[in-house]
């Protein structure tokens, strides 16, 4: 698959064996977008096959790679992973989707403030400080989430069509309920 936007191709390899790799080898610095049953989880490549992620804070390390409760969860740790564990059986794409709108900090200073902060607690927040928005500070100095802001945009859409029925919901009620 040809990624239109950075001109690098991120082809997903199709075979049974290992449906988990992508044929380009990332760089340190490189947002690695993971594929999960239900939603994407984001890391950043740092190099020699690791990747620095956020992860539950209650769960061992070995179940806080794929767990959706990490979606959930109000603290996360910030964890230095093997790239191959953190994905498993899951499928993941180089995605640095934001170097079009954002500029990415050199090289050296995303590795060097990824590193300050392995093994620190943060706080997590589905739609405010997720994983993507915790990647996108590292590469730009600026937390950036489509997936936060999708999000919100459907919670918005939901809550705006309750708030119609609702009102429908009144409006009729009152014309059934006339004595006359």
């Amino acid at each position: 698959m040809m990624d239109s936007q950075h001109g690098r191709t991120v082809n997903m390899a199709s075979s049974e064996a290992d449906n988990s790799q992508c044929d380009e080898e990332p760089q340190p610095g490189d947002l690695i977008e993971i594929f999960r049953p239900a939603y994407q989880h984001w890391a950043l490549y740092l190099g020699d096959g690791y990747i620095i992620n956020l992860t539950p804070v209650d769960e061992s390390q070995a179940t806080a790679v794929s767990s959706v409760k990490s979606v959930f969860s109000r603290k996360a740790v910030v964890r230095m992973q093997l790239l191959k564990e953190v994905v498993g059986g899951d499928s993941y794409r180089i995605n640095n989707k934001y170097d079009d709108s954002h500029t990415p900090l050199a090289v050296s200073e995303i590795i060097e403030r990824a590193q300050l902060l392995i093994g620190q607690e943060v706080s997590y927040d589905l739609l405010g400080s997720n994983c993507e928005h915790f990647v996108t500070l590292l590469r730009y100095g600026e937390g950036v989430s489509e997936q936060a802001s999708r999000a919100i945009g459907a919670i918005s859409l939901v809550t705006a069509a309750a708030s119609a029925f609702s009102v429908m919901g009144l409006i009729n009620t009152r014309s059934r309920n006339r004595p006359f």
